[in-house]
């Protein structure tokens, strides 16, 4: 009976790690606007979350901009922090921590494509570029 439990588990466990990179694919693809976003599935659906202002507070609490009602989150378990320099994550005292790419970690400057896991979530770190912009074609002089 235990080692059926197991095999549950761990099969559902092989079949989420698969799922995600798929939605995390579909999703990139519709983000237009140039900026910094957050991905993660909240085990309903799939969610987007735009990272417009300075702070962005993830945790268990009503407060939180992204919040997760679940004993392994803190209330208060981590910031997203955009300032001229880059975005970074810190861990805001969780009992938890706060893991980037399978590392803990107090802060991190974050990267595109970065995993960030806050208790049992793994979200995604995205930075959609600007357009960039062309100089005019320099004329031939005759």
């Amino acid at each position: 009976m235990f080692n059926a439990a197991v095999a549950s588990v761990e099969t559902h466990t092989q079949l989420h790690a698969y799922e995600p990179q798929e939605w995390i694919v579909r999703a990139r693809e519709e983000l237009i606007e140039p900026g910094e976003y957050l991905l993660y599935d909240d085990g309903e659906e799939s969610r987007t979350v735009a990272l417009t202002r300075e702070w962005t507070r993830i945790g268990r609490s009503l407060a939180a901009d992204v919040r997760f009602d679940d004993p392994t989150v803190s209330r208060r378990h981590a910031l997203v922090v955009r300032q001229a320099d880059g975005v970074r994550v810190l861990d805001d005292r969780s009992l938890n921590g706060v893991f980037v790419n399978g590392e803990r970690v107090e802060w991190r400057p974050l990267n595109d494509g970065d995993e960030i896991l806050v208790g049992r979530y793994r979200l995604t770190f995205v930075s959609v570029p600007g357009e960039r912009t062309q100089s005019p074609p320099l004329l031939a002089q005759a």
